[in-house]
């Protein structure tokens, strides 16, 4: 939190749009700069200034000694310069010294006494363009762009949240009547005079999984248990009250429940299997539909160019001398150049087992 001080230094800097410091520290620059203006002055009047009138030609009687002369005769003395250039560094010294200490104890004075604004007063301060300026209440529930843009991104969120969640409710469904199905005896098939065989098989195909696991819950050990077997398909709930349907339900309910987690896990296990080993789909099929009708295409190019290199007329469908081979004439020399294979390999065998006889009877 800003102390006091500070806030008074931020309302006038608003105010002066500079802070007080920097006034201050630019009286001081300016005093500083005209004093340098003054030595540089009074340097330049003394060393125009001739030496006899500074006083530089009786000090050199009362040393007894002869000042030196130049070629007009006037008198030279080499140590004025230097003892100018002495002073004026000694004048520059003991007025910056000055200077700084004056000011110190002004610029002290000034912050504390001029550019300054009473604690009690600042909360009731209003500059100048802050007139007219309406401030708006802080529970005001005017929107924004940022808001509204913002409100916007949480609903997106949120619908495709709900999508997901019903998404994931119509699979808990599924699987809830799956297992269901898994636990409950196959329906008895229909009695009909005429039932042909096909429509048995039909029949059975479709109940095939139905009551895998019946066994757990409608045989008499689990009865013996106390597994209640769930009623069975034909039973319509307006026949069966409430009250028998109850127990079961509950029963079962809580033991599909409960077997939810390990089937999930299994499901996590299996999704990458289930990656690979999926059909492809229609956009995939459609996909190598048209990577195979570009290969094709690109295989018709290059053989339609090596051919016109080669001299052969394409343009016509590609017509060349003799006449052409059916691919039963092409199997048929394929079997023939096998049956040979196979005798000579054959014969040649026989050769050697004669041979190795002979070697024997030997």
């Amino acid at each position: 939190m800003a102390t006091p001080k500070q806030v008074q230094n931020l309302l006038l800097t608003e105010h002066f749009k500079f802070t007080p410091l920097t006034l201050v520290d630019d009286i001081i620059n300016a005093v500083n700069e005209r004093a340098y203006h003054a030595t540089d002055a009074i340097e330049a009047s003394l060393l125009a200034a001739d030496p006899t009138q500074l006083g530089f030609e009786s000090r050199a009687k009362e040393e007894g000694r002869v000042p030196e002369t130049d070629g007009e005769g006037k008198q030279v003395f080499p140590e004025a310069k230097l003892e100018i250039d002495e002073g004026i560094h000694q004048l520059e010294t003991l007025l910056e010294n000055t200077i700084d200490k004056n000011f110190d104890k002004f610029e002290i004075y000034t912050l504390r006494n001029v550019l300054t604004v009473p604690e009690d007063v600042v909360p009731w301060v209003r500059l100048g363009h802050y007139e007219n300026l309406t401030i708006p209440a802080p529970n005001a529930t005017t929107p924004t762009p940022e808001s509204l843009q913002h409100l916007r991104r949480k609903l997106s969120e949120t619908q495709k949240l709900h999508a997901a969640l019903l998404a994931e409710k119509t699979r808990n469904e599924a699987t809830l009547a799956r297992l269901r199905s898994f636990l409950s005896p196959p329906p008895p098939p229909p009695k009909t005079e005429h039932s042909s065989p096909s429509q048995n098989e039909k029949t059975a195909a479709t109940s095939n999984g139905d009551g895998a696991f019946a066994f757990l819950t409608h045989t008499p050990a689990a009865q013996n248990l106390g597994i209640q077997p769930l009623p069975q398909a034909s039973v319509s709930r307006a026949t069966s009250g409430p009250e028998s349907a109850a127990g079961p339900l509950t029963t079962h309910t809580t033991f599909t429940l409960a077997q939810l987690p390990a089937l999930r896990a299994q499901l996590e296990g299996l999704k990458p299997y289930l990656a690979t080993a999926s059909l492809p789909s229609g956009r995939e099929t459609t996909e190598a539909a048209e990577a195979a009708r570009e290969r094709k295409e690109y295989v018709e190019s290059q053989t339609r160019r090596v051919l016109e290199r080669r001299g052969v007329d394409v343009k016509n469908g590609g017509a060349v001398e003799g006449r052409r081979v059916a691919g039963e004439e092409v199997r048929a020399l394929e079997g023939l150049v096998k049956g040979m294979s196979r005798n000579g390999g054959e014969k040649a065998a026989e050769g050697e087992e004669e041979g190795e006889e002979m070697d024997t009877g030997d």
